[in-house]
């Protein structure tokens, strides 16, 4: 379970940049999201047969990416780094990305979601470079140090 702060950070926000890579070529994109607690997933709409991204993570399910506050004040400096597993939306996420984004649903969007595996959260408002981390329950901290 992701602590409070980082659950109310992540749902404060919309956007994310999401890093695929293939053959050692990474890429990113950036998406709206909806934030799921249990498990920590965020939940995306991409066409993964027309967008690089999507074509990408559907080939190499191991993806990374950043959630981060934009300013230029140093203490207030806030975001997420995370990794996770892209996977097909299920019916609860997809309900929760609709839920957040109505619009979409005239659009009819395929829905995805990344369940977080592991997450370091920066913090200045907590103090200058504070840092909380998150594991999912089946990842090792070794895994993610290596």
């Amino acid at each position: 379970m992701l602590e409070p702060k980082i659950e109310a950070f992540i749902a404060k926000h919309h956007l994310l940049s999401l890093a695929t890579s293939i053959n050692n070529q990474p890429y990113c994109a950036s998406c709206f999201y909806a934030f799921e607690k249990e498990p920590a997933s965020l939940i995306i709409a991409t066409d993964a047969q027309k967008t690089r991204h999507g074509k990408e993570a559907l080939q190499n399910q191991h993806v990374a990416g950043v959630i981060a506050l934009e300013t230029n004040i140093v203490g207030k400096i806030q975001g997420v780094q995370f990794t996770g597993i892209f996977q097909e939306a299920n019916e609860r996420e997809k309900k929760a990305y609709l839920k957040r984004f109505p619009y979409a649903l005239a659009l009819n969007p395929t829905l995805w979601s990344i369940h977080i595996e592991y997450l370091k959260f920066t913090d200045n408002t907590l103090g200058f470079g504070k840092k909380l981390e998150f594991f999912a329950p089946n990842v090792s901290p070794k895994l993610v140090y290596m």
